[in-house]
């Protein structure tokens, strides 16, 4: 699926549209776990979708600085992402793997778009950089496991 997320003028619709994102990445990742053979690809997953968790109350905070209301879930997406996590949950562990890593090419995307933002004072920018390199880190832990299971 392909963001559109930074394409929002309006910094409080860009931190909403966000944090749905994140609830949708963090049910995609349990999707994924709860589809996973290897423990240390469980261990891994659970970190990541807890880093995602952790961004829809950062982002919330800051939503709630603003006077705006948090989101509590995701939105459509949702299913989208657990759908080819499904999918690949029926041909194994690489299967899986591959599946996140493209729902982690959105996230990453997303937050990339984020930081440039022309109206995120330095306090959200800070949270959107964070959540940026978590991301950044969740795709490279996905390729560099893959390139693992090709060998």
């Amino acid at each position: 699926m392909v963001t559109t997320i930074r394409t929002e003028s309006a910094l409080e619709d860009l931190l909403t549209d966000l944090a749905r994102l994140d609830f949708d990445a963090a049910a995609a990742y349990q999707a994924a776990i709860d589809r996973l053979d290897k423990a240390e690809f469980k261990a891994a997953l659970t970190e990541f979708r807890e880093d995602h968790l952790r961004h829809t109350r950062e982002l919330g905070e800051c939503l709630r600085e603003m006077g705006k209301p948090a989101p509590t879930e995701g939105d459509m997406k949702q299913i989208l992402a657990k759908g080819k996590v499904v999918i690949g949950g029926l041909m194994g562990d690489k299967a899986i793997l591959e599946a996140m890593r493209t729902n982690e090419d959105d996230t990453v995307t997303a937050y990339d778009r984020a930081v440039g933002h022309r109206d995120c004072p330095p306090s959200v920018r800070d949270v959107l950089e964070r959540a940026q390199g978590d991301e950044h880190r969740h795709c490279a832990w996905m390729l560099q496991s893959l390139a693992s299971l090709k060998s």
